[in-house]
């Protein structure tokens, strides 16, 4: 193969109990070799799914609990069996934080790997898997080129004033500041919006709202975040499947004044105890709770929280932007739950919002009315491409330098 023109590049998208992988031959057509996924790696059984670039099944088994870096092997193990791992040119990974120094993807070198791990306590919940990661792809393959795509470098455009907090100067100058997450699914639906259409897209207000396990929403202006939910971490913004959400200070005071909760303990609340899980009592999956919210009021107060949530934080964002021109909806509750953007669209006329209710329910491209001066979209994101986008693109400037 012509590295110098096809790059074949495994994507690693880590979670807190998933690995989503992919594998991409890019060149002047991007293709789809492999997927999948392996999930419940917290629980006593795990599941190890992966398909072809055609959707045909390759493996869909349980399989007795392994730690992260027994997964890890796991999957490379299949890899191997199956000759793939010769194809691969490099891994590209998804990192969750690159705090304020990582603006762009960069290759993994132990100097990268040294400011990795300074910035762990920034994010307790996501960096310490994604190094584990690395480090076992490292051990088995030292030769092989790998690539981290930082999710927060999309949100280092904006304004100083957006990523400021109101607490003493010390603590920003500590890196206490707003750095905004999902950077790389905003990335590719912008990338996916400028090849439809540079020149409107170039000049455009869109808020995207990328709602799902984990929830979020942008505003972009010429093609720039100038603001977004999520802050010092993933744990702040929206609602959502089991974080809290922006809180008042106060009330994680209280919780460790007078219900004498640790900082682990509110740790674990804030993060794997709250949100829809946390409000319903039931679960923290959406299409669940749609389905119960019926005969369940706890069902349904959680449904109608996060949707009343969303809607003020589009409108607080749409007036960031001075108007607005498109509201996009991703991930798999914007892609999937139309009753939930009918719910954050509603009553929304006075920023030009009009949904059509049939192009909405039928889950079309655009889903806005005729008369809505509000372009109103449903795209599906694609992390797992982005990061095989940035990583060819480093790997093709190595070996072409």
């Amino acid at each position: 193969m012509n590295v110098k023109n096809r790059v074949c590049v495994l994507s690693l998208n880590s979670g807190s109990s998933s690995l989503k992988f992919a594998l991409y031959r890019m060149s002047t057509v991007e293709k789809l070799l492999l997927s999948g996924v392996i999930s419940d790696i917290n629980l006593k059984t795990y599941k190890f799914f992966a398909k072809d670039g055609n959707g045909q099944l390759l493996i869909n088994e349980h399989l007795n609990k392994l730690n992260r870096q027994g997964c890890i092997e796991k999957l490379f193990d299949w890899l191997d069996e199956h000759g793939i791992i010769k194809q691969i040119n490099a891994v590209g990974h998804r990192i969750v934080h690159g705090g304020v120094k990582y603006r762009q993807p960069h290759l993994i070198t132990p100097d990268l790997i040294s400011d990795l791990n300074r910035l762990i306590l920034l994010a307790p919940e996501h960096l310490p898997q994604e190094l584990g990661v690395i480090k076992a792809i490292y051990e088995r393959y030292p030769n092989l080129k790998q690539i981290a795509c930082f999710d927060t470098a999309f949100h280092r455009t904006m304004p100083r004033i957006a990523q400021l907090y109101a607490l003493p100067r010390k603590v920003y100058d500590e890196s206490g500041i707003r750095y905004g997450f999902h950077g790389l699914s905003y990335e590719y639906i912008m990338q996916e919006l400028r090849n439809e259409n540079y020149t409107e897209i170039k000049n455009s207000r869109i808020i995207i709202a990328h709602l799902g396990n984990g929830a979020s929403m942008t505003a972009i202006k010429d093609g720039k975040s100038i603001d977004t939910t999520m802050g010092f971490s993933p744990t702040g913004g929206l609602m959502m499947g089991t974080r809290s959400g922006d809180l008042d200070p106060g009330i994680l005071l209280y919780l460790t004044n007078e219900k004498s909760l640790s900082p682990s303990q509110i740790s674990q609340m804030v993060n794997h105890q709250a949100g829809l899980l946390g409000v319903s009592e039931i679960s923290s999956n959406m299409k669940v709770l749609l389905e119960k919210e019926r005969y369940d009021h706890r069902a349904a107060e959680a449904v109608d929280l996060f949707c009343y949530q969303a809607k003020k934080h589009l409108g607080s964002l749409a007036a960031m932007l001075g108007g607005l021109d498109m509201l996009v909806f991703t991930g798999g509750i914007g892609e999937n739950a139309p009753s939930v953007r009918q719910r954050i669209c509603e009553n929304m006329s006075i920023l030009g919002i009009q949904l059509d209710s049939l192009r909405n329910n039928s889950n079309k491209p655009v889903i806005s009315a005729v008369d809505s001066s509000v372009t109103i979209r449903v795209m599906k994101t694609n992390e797992e491409l982005m990061i095989a986008r940035h990583t060819h693109h480093l790997v093709q400037g190595m070996y072409n330098s």
